[in-house]
């Protein structure tokens, strides 16, 4: 069977975590055995591919999107699959299970500045393998998979891959679609031995600039906290040399940077936002993934694939939950008009 060229393709196929996030505003995070006030509370969703794919549904974008990953059979289980209906998300391959309960994750967002700590429960997500997907089957152009590091099945080691998430991945890009990933944030070594197997069968890789240093061992910012736009891109060019394909994005609070294989380089900063503007922090990160890939899945230059993607980041802002501050994408692009831009990151300017 042949498989279909990639311009034949249409749509997004995004696995991993799904998560219920619950949303508690605080006065102050507390030092231990202190008290803090929650001030408000947020249900919304959670997790790479639930806040993508929402994401993507409410841009506007103009191709199929469909779930893939594993739920439980409760409450939460079936407020997902509720949501991802009324957002016209496939669910054919986001399956239920008795054997856990759904993910959820207690997030403490400090109402000055939307600053957020997570307390995470895996649930369900850490029996998912991706086992019934069909890559041959599918008519979707890329396949983006996250988060690596938090999907215990995914993140168990394969004799002949490294991984079982290099594993699906290859299969992926053996039946013609372009593979994503993204990474959680987390405090280990474990980055070496779990993401370093998959950058070798990975097309686009959209990570931040945490995840980005903890891979390749660059600190990308000094001891004054200031982004360090040279390692940046040391980093960068070693995610490439450890075999990722075609580009490797890494995205910070101040905007993001992108690496080809051709060896391009592109700059975009963030939008001007003041802390009265923005609520919460929890999902910009995918919200800039969802923007970068929507524009790469058009075929968009690489400027206005990051542009897209720091504009949609920018309106997950106005929201304590990942994907309640996401408009229409002319809405997201008006942002930039509004607020402006940050000075430009890229010295050679």
């Amino acid at each position: 069977m042949k498989n279909k060229s990639a311009s034949s393709r249409r749509g997004i196929i995004a696995g991993g975590n799904w998560i219920i996030d619950q949303v508690k505003v605080v006065d102050v995070y507390p030092q231990r055995e202190q008290l803090a006030n929650i001030r408000a509370q947020h249900q919304g969703s959670g997790g790479s591919p639930y806040n993508l794919l929402v994401d993507l549904a409410k841009v506007g974008a103009g191709f199929p999107l469909t779930g893939a990953g594993l739920v439980g059979k409760d409450a939460n289980g079936e407020f997902i699959q509720a949501d991802c209906k009324k957002n016209k998300i496939d669910t054919k391959h986001l399956g239920s299970t008795n054997e856990a309960a759904t993910s959820y994750t207690d997030v403490m967002t400090e109402k000055d500045g939307g600053r957020r700590t997570f307390f995470h429960y895996r649930g369900a997500n850490a029996l998912w393998t991706g086992a019934d997907i069909d890559f041959s089957k599918l008519k979707a152009k890329i396949f983006h998979l996250g988060y690596l590091l938090l999907l215990d099945a995914m993140d168990a080691p394969d004799a002949k891959f490294g991984t079982k998430a290099t594993k699906i991945l290859t299969a992926a890009q053996a039946a013609g679609l372009k593979t994503s990933i993204d990474v959680v944030s987390e405090d280990s070594d474990r980055f070496a031995k779990v993401v370093g197997p998959a950058l070798k069968a990975v097309d686009y890789c959209i990570i931040n600039e945490i995840e980005a240093g903890k891979v390749t061992g660059f600190k990308l910012r000094g001891a004054d906290g200031k982004l360090d736009t040279v390692s940046v891109r040391h980093a960068a060019g070693a995610l490439l040399q450890q075999g990722v394909k075609e580009l490797v994005v890494i995205h910070f609070p101040e905007g993001g940077f992108c690496r080809t294989r051709k060896g391009e380089d592109v700059w975009q900063s963030s939008l001007k936002l003041a802390a009265k503007n923005i609520a919460g922090t929890a999902g910009a990160g995918d919200a800039f993934c969802a923007g970068v890939l929507l524009g790469l899945h058009d075929e968009k230059p690489l400027q206005e694939c990051l542009e897209i993607g720091v504009c949609v980041a920018a309106a997950s802002l106005s929201d304590p939950t990942c994907t309640g501050g996401v408009k229409k994408l002319a809405d997201c692009l008006a942002l930039k008009k509004k607020f402006g831009v940050r000075a430009s990151l890229n010295s050679e300017d």
